[in-house]
């Protein structure tokens, strides 16, 4: 009976991950079982009457929204109106509202199982990231070199809504994952995120650069380094060590001569320290994923 009922209960347990659509239908299962429970009781003592479905309603809402079920109010609803359509609460009846529900979630879930994989989407947005990263980098390269440009900053208004973006896509890719939770894609954005956050903190210091000094330019082909090794693997230790190098040599140059230089001085090295932070921000997440992996590796060995 009501097999129409099955196609519905398919419909609204479909989702967008695997993970959304297993929540869903143990909580549309859960919802239809109270909001079974809640009518039968009070079918027994006030009949099949619309003052019963009222306070069904009444009585199902607060209790769905206590155990956090409550999206499954429209499947329960189906369920209990077959009963008072029905009139009647047999065991046939209700076997038949069991399966109605156990054959409409079972199919959302198979169709569920079957997600195209996002690995090519994400790749193409970490290249779309870098190469904004990259471009970003070598127009701050080259103001520092020549104290003006005709950049019009594209670059860092398209960043942060690719970045949001691929963000949500990554989140995605995760809940569509059911065994090994593979967060790398994420994790990789959200580092992207927080380093775009000290890009846009640089370019106000950097765009105040327009005082020429040895220094700048030493920054600048600095800078120039970083664009073009801006990918996913961990190399920004090297870059650490060579910026605190840098940092320490430029302390030991002759001082300024002027008031104008010391002010241009005392921003380098304020740019260092954010370059520096931007540096830290990569060496962190690409240490922590080494880390992950000797872990894994270490448990794979029989008796570590």
């Amino acid at each position: 009976m009501y097999p129409a009922s099955a196609g519905i209960i398919t419909i609204l347990c479909i989702q967008v991950t695997v993970k959304q659509s297993f929540r869903t239908a143990w909580n549309r299962i859960m919802a239809s079982f109270l909001g079974l429970g809640i009518g039968m009781a009070l079918f027994y003592f006030l009949g099949y009457s619309p003052l019963a479905i009222l306070l069904a309603i009444l009585l199902f809402l607060p209790l769905a929204v206590r155990f956090g079920i409550q999206e499954g109010f429209v499947s329960s609803m189906v369920v209990l109106m077959h009963l008072y359509s029905s009139e009647r609460m047999d065991l046939p009846l209700l076997l038949n509202e069991a399966g109605l529900l156990v054959i409409g979630v079972g199919v959302a879930l198979l169709v569920n199982l079957y997600m195209p994989s996002l690995d090519k989407d994400l790749r193409a947005m970490q290249k779309q990231v870098e190469q904004l990263f990259r471009q970003i980098l070598r127009e701050f390269s080259y103001y520092l070199r020549h104290g003006e440009s005709e950049w019009d900053g594209k670059e860092m208004i398209e960043a942060p809504g690719l970045l949001e973006k691929a963000i949500r896509l990554a989140s995605r890719d995760i809940d569509n994952r059911l065994g090994r939770r593979d967060d790398s894609y994420y994790q990789y954005f959200v580092m992207r995120e927080k380093q775009f956050e000290l890009l846009e903190r640089m370019m106000p210091i950097v765009s105040s650069l327009d005082t020429q000094v040895p220094q700048s330019h030493r920054i600048a082909d600095f800078l120039e380094q970083i664009s073009a090794s801006v990918h996913p693997g961990n190399t920004a230790y090297r870059f650490i060590d060579q910026l605190r190098q840098m940092r320490e040599e430029i302390k030991e140059s002759e001082l300024p001569r002027t008031r104008e230089e010391f002010e241009t001085r005392a921003s380098l090295f304020y740019l260092l320290r954010e370059i520096e932070n931007y540096l830290f921000i990569k060496h962190e997440l690409g240490k922590n994923s080494d880390d992950k992996k000797t872990a894994a590796v270490n448990k794979a060995k029989p008796g570590a």
